[in-house]
């Protein structure tokens, strides 16, 4: 069970093939036509949508730490509450390469905006799995 990013990157070390792992870094908002039973949720914060605002891709070896991570997405000046991570197998003791990732990436990205985020690991801002069930 992966609780966190250190559990994530060691679990990309176990694996039989080299691993890329795919970033989508997403902002909570409220839509403009909110009720005001779900501007309440919101400002406990429950509720709301995801507008992913930064993605990218990386080795392990790229990212091994959260707090780099987030130094490098703060950088962008896009303010963000949680990221979704997958993971790509390489192939032949070789990682996929950064093009590789660019399709699946999209679709992450477009995945995300229709809601579909079952698939991915959502993380905090500390690097902790957080529970969207």
């Amino acid at each position: 069970m992966i609780s966190n990013y250190q559990d994530l990157i060691q679990a990309t070390r176990e694996q039989p093939e080299p691993q890329r792992l795919l970033f989508v870094f997403c902002r909570a908002e409220l839509p403009d036509d909110a009720s005001a039973e779900e501007k309440a949720a919101f400002e406990r914060g429950e509720g709301g949508a995801l507008t992913p605002v930064i993605c990218v891709d990386k080795t392990p070896d790229e990212a091994p730490d959260f707090n780099v991570l987030a130094q490098e997405s703060q950088a962008t000046g896009q303010p963000w509450d949680m990221v979704f991570v997958a993971a790509m197998s390489g192939r032949g003791g070789t990682a996929p390469s950064s093009d590789e990732a660019q399709q699946p990436l999209t679709m992450m990205v477009e995945g995300i905006r229709m809601g579909h985020i079952s698939n991915y690991l959502p993380l905090n801002g500390q690097g902790e799995a957080i529970d969207l069930g």
